[in-house]
């Protein structure tokens, strides 16, 4: 059986870096760590996580914004009728 040949994708949700087969280029893949569905994008492309630099969130912001819209909509918020069901 042949080898797979693999590159090395951060995921944008946890910022892991993944191995992902060349032969998963453009589709979407799942991370093995937080389950994130994103799309596999070729090293160094313009559509990747890594080439987007400043303009994307880092995983502190990203861990913010998922806090509040969490919080806006009742989920895990000690004291809310969610919680007590």
């Amino acid at each position: 059986m042949p080898a797979s040949t693999y590159f090395v994708q951060e995921c944008p949700t946890c910022g892991r870096n993944l191995q992902v087969r060349v032969e998963y280029l453009g589709k979407k893949v799942v991370c093995q760590h937080c389950s994130a569905k994103f799309r596999a994008t070729e090293p160094g492309s313009e559509k990747g996580p890594a080439a987007m630099g400043n303009s994307s969130l880092s995983l502190l912001e990203r861990a913010d914004e998922l806090l509040q819209s969490a919080e806006a909509s009742g989920i895990g918020v000690r004291g809310s009728s969610r919680d007590s069901a």
